[in-house]
């Protein structure tokens, strides 16, 4: 008998505090934007895809040294000291792929410096590999030099903010109780374009996204047989906006802010703006060809 009444309240319980809980969370999620998490395979913004490519795609350089993360922050524990970062340490990665499929990959000219050091030895292999085996003609063939950049990218990551906003709500009856708890973080991104004849910094922006963390938990407390037994079940999860994504998203930004700029400044001109050629007739035409 006793088993029997434990069985039905545990499950008129369970399905009272789920009804509640769906309704605090799905009041939440439209709160807070929870349903924004991205997932890896959206990383990439739609808004940087469709950029139009400029005339000219300016050739760019990232230095690894360039692109750093400069906030110092660790992980947060309350129980233990945590030596991992909070960021990833190669933001750098982040911003060359943000520039690689800006305009689906027509925009920027990125040429490799993160391995420079590999490439110059491998380019030093080939020329010796060519003084040793090549015949005469092909030693005459030189190998083609490294593409310069014009401008270099550099910038760090410069806050990561954490608790700026936390709450929660909850709600008991008669032993049954849900509640959520909720936390925003604030990661910003600092970019700004050099050029590389005079040094000028030409371009600088900043580019800030908010990190969405929530958990929610049900629970159940009763007593039953006259207050001689204790039932007490406790349930929850958590949900976190993955910081990487977030400083993804943070560099996306930041990249496409710096097109728009360079389009107001005129670094860089539209690919349909073309220059319109004169017309002429045929024994014009063929006076000019020669």
């Amino acid at each position: 008998m006793a088993q029997s009444r434990l069985l039905q309240f545990l499950l008129v319980a369970s399905l009272s505090s789920c009804s509640i809980f769906d309704q605090y969370a799905d009041t939440y999620e439209q709160r807070f934007k929870a349903n924004d998490v991205v997932r890896i395979d959206e990383l990439q913004s739609q808004y940087l895809l469709d950029v139009k490519p400029p005339l000219v795609s300016p050739v760019v350089a990232v230095y690894p040294s360039a692109f750093t993360d400069q906030t110092g922050q660790r992980k947060s524990n309350s129980e233990f000291a945590l030596f991992s970062t909070a960021i990833t340490q190669s933001p750098n990665t982040l911003l060359i792929r943000a520039l690689k499929h800006a305009g689906k990959g027509e925009f920027f000219r990125v040429v490799e410096r993160v391995g420079l050091d590999n490439l110059t030895k491998e380019r030093q292999l080939i020329r010796s590999a060519r003084e040793q085996f090549a015949t005469d003609e092909e030693k005459k063939k030189k190998l083609s030099p490294l593409l310069f950049a014009g401008v270099l990218l550099e910038g760090a990551v410069i806050s990561y903010d954490s608790n700026l906003t936390t709450g929660g709500m909850g709600a008991r009856y008669l032993g049954i109780g849900t509640s959520i708890q909720y936390r925003e973080d604030n990661i910003t991104v600092s970019l700004r374009m050099v050029s590389v004849a005079t040094g000028e910094i030409l371009i600088e922006v900043l580019s800030q996204k908010t990190i969405f963390s929530y958990g929610k938990s049900e629970d159940v407390f009763k007593f039953i047989e006259m207050g001689t037994e204790l039932v007490e079940i406790e349930l929850g999860n958590s949900r976190n906006e993955s910081t990487t994504i977030a400083l993804m998203k943070a560099i996306e930004g930041a990249v496409l802010e710096l097109i728009t700029i360079g389009y107001d400044r005129g670094f860089w001109k539209h690919a349909e703006i073309q220059i319109k050629k004169p017309t002429c007739d045929d024994d014009d035409c063929l006076a000019i060809r020669g």
